[in-house]
């Protein structure tokens, strides 16, 4: 089986947008990812898949994060930490319980480390579920490699 068919075959499956935020000594880092979902209601548990090759993975090993859920406004936070920059920052940070989360997020999720899992190419990192809090308003969504809005129902 070809590896590019089937993640046009699993794009079909449309997702909310996350970016990924967990501070460290050098600062606060995050990463655009659309592989999160609920784990576990008791205990309250979440998981991020990420991949191996990315910086992203030395960042998150034992290490608290936050998923900040973006809103159909955030397009240029979501390119930001997908590693397109934009000349002007288009976020602004704020104090959360576990470190810094972006401004105007739809959701955040505040998680301690709980496990982390050899996925194949991917590392899966869950969290335990010690802060959340949403927002009214409408997410920012993915499908077939594009950003994508939910339709209104008539």
């Amino acid at each position: 089986m070809d590896a590019r068919e089937f993640r046009n075959c699993v794009g079909h499956f449309a997702t909310g947008v996350t970016v990924i935020t967990s501070g460290t000594e050098d600062g606060t880092h995050g990463f655009t990812a659309n592989s999160f979902t609920s784990v576990s209601l008791d205990p309250m548990l979440v998981l991020v898949s990420v991949d191996r090759k990315t910086k992203a993975l030395s960042v998150l090993e034992n290490n608290r994060f936050i998923v900040n859920v973006l809103n159909r406004e955030q397009q240029d936070t979501a390119m930001h930490f997908a590693g397109r920059p934009k000349e002007i920052t288009p976020f602004e940070w704020e104090d959360g319980l576990l470190g810094k989360r972006i401004k105007n997020s739809l959701a955040y999720i505040e998680c301690e480390p709980w496990a982390a899992y050899d996925g194949g190419d991917h590392v899966l990192f869950l969290g335990e579920v010690k802060s959340f809090e949403y927002h009214p308003g409408q997410p920012l969504l993915y499908y077939c490699g594009q950003f994508s809005e939910v339709a209104s129902a008539k």
